[in-house]
């Protein structure tokens, strides 16, 4: 399995030992994202030391849209093996006076990853249909990470080119992405698990690790009634194919 969204940053894990974890586990790579300049440096340090199986994406998410550096990124871009740009987007849910500096960070951020050819990994939080817009009129490719929208949004964006990164909010009591999830192909998903955080059930609470992205694919088999071992494989062949691997 692939994991296509997670933050393996040191100030969160023992890295060595979830790495042990993680191949006994069936995980064959993560896409490690970063989120503002300093940990992009990190999730490049850790590719090198965990080669072809810690991959980096580097991106600037919403949040330190006052605090960024654009051509130290491109210079990393320029210097090293990045597999994708990400995580970026925009998030309306804590701040909702500062859209236009977002929007700017977000398209500049997607003109870098045309520039180089990379899939974006897109973070939409009470925003998706500014997301949207900014697709159509940046044509680009890649996953929407943490896809919680309605059917109609979902074909929206697998028309553009984009699959749904789908990870441990499925499994939640309340979630309504089971109806989604039951329409679309599983050549549109991918699966993630966004760890630390949005631990899926039956661990909801504790720390999240890649190797539970398969209680997501579970998941899937299970609404979809089909073998896990096909949500598996043709999941893990989307991500070998989105970031080129």
């Amino acid at each position: 399995m692939i994991d296509t969204h997670a933050h393996i940053y040191s100030e969160y894990y023992d890295i060595d030992d979830l790495i042990k974890k993680l191949k006994s586990n069936s995980i064959i790579k993560v896409i490690n994202n970063s989120t503002n300049n300093e940990d992009m440096l990190e999730v490049v340090e850790l590719s090198k030391k965990y080669r072809n199986f810690l991959l980096p994406s580097i991106g600037i998410h919403p949040e330190f849209v006052n605090n960024y550096d654009l051509n130290k990124m491109e210079m990393i871009i320029k210097n090293n093996k990045v597999y994708a740009i990400g995580e970026i987007g925009l998030d309306y849910y804590w701040v909702k006076d500062n859209k236009e500096e977002q929007k700017n960070l977000f398209i500049s951020q997607i003109k870098l990853a045309n520039k180089y050819n990379l899939p974006v990994i897109i973070h939409s939080r009470d925003s998706i249909q500014d997301c949207l817009n900014i697709i159509k009129e940046n044509r680009c490719r890649g996953i929407i990470h943490c896809f919680s929208g309605s059917y109609e949004m979902a074909k929206e964006f697998i028309k553009y080119g984009f699959k749904l990164g789908i990870g441990g909010v499925l499994t939640f009591k309340n979630s309504k992405l089971s109806e989604v999830i039951k329409k679309i192909d599983l050549k549109d998903i991918v699966l993630e698990t966004d760890s630390p955080y949005l631990t899926p059930e039956p661990y909801r609470g504790k720390t999240n690790d890649p190797s539970n992205v398969y209680y997501v694919a579970k998941k899937i088999s299970e609404i979809k009634e089909i073998d896990i071992e096909k949500v598996i494989k043709q999941t893990t062949q989307n991500a070998i194919d989105i970031f080129d691997i």
